[in-house]
């Protein structure tokens, strides 16, 4: 019985994983693309599978990261061996336009072998340039300060129309007054 064990090489089992990152609200698609490919080569190189990627676009973040308070989430779910994600994480490291990434397990032991890929689900969506509304806030409008600056430009405005009427005013009392005189 021992020698049957010693032929038969013991099973490597996978894990299934889900890993999210972020990019910068503000990066171009060749650097997107650039991420995109780097995840795509490390799984091809390392033996594992990728079962799902999903753009999920420009969110708000939960908290500021390097003073973006957005960024672009991408959700990647793959089958691979433990080393995979080590490698994975610290090629995510080295990308300027990674602010995060978070990896989780989702099971454990699957049969690599039996996995089975669609290829409509693994494709990466280009990351599309957006300059609406979702742009940065400005460090004003983070603090809430921008009302009060249009309040007392307002203010400031109003003042001085105040005092050119009162100055108009001045002087069509002193017409009034030479009329009287007169």
């Amino acid at each position: 019985m021992a020698e049957r064990t010693l032929e038969q090489p013991a099973k490597k089992w996978a894990r299934e994983y889900e890993t999210i990152y972020i990019l910068r609200p503000g990066v171009e698609t060749e650097e997107a693309t650039k991420v995109s490919t780097r995840v795509r080569d490390v799984m091809e190189r390392m033996g594992g599978k990728l079962t799902k990627v999903d753009t999920w676009g420009k969110r708000r973040l939960a908290y500021t990261i390097g003073k973006h308070t957005r960024g672009i989430f991408v959700y990647v779910s793959y089958v691979a061996y433990g080393d995979l994600v080590a490698e994975l994480e610290r090629n995510l490291r080295l990308l300027e336009s990674v602010i995060r990434y978070q990896t989780i397990v989702v099971a454990d032991r699957v049969d690599l072998e039996q996995v089975t890929v669609d290829t409509s689900e693994i494709e990466f969506a280009e990351i599309e340039d957006s300059d609406d509304e979702d742009d940065e806030p400005t460090t004003a409008e983070r603090l809430g300060m921008e009302e009060r600056v249009r309040e007392s430009a307002e203010a400031r405005s109003d003042e001085s129309d105040d005092s050119d009427d009162n100055s108009d005013d001045d002087s069509d009392d002193d017409d009034n007054e030479e009329e009287e005189d007169e």
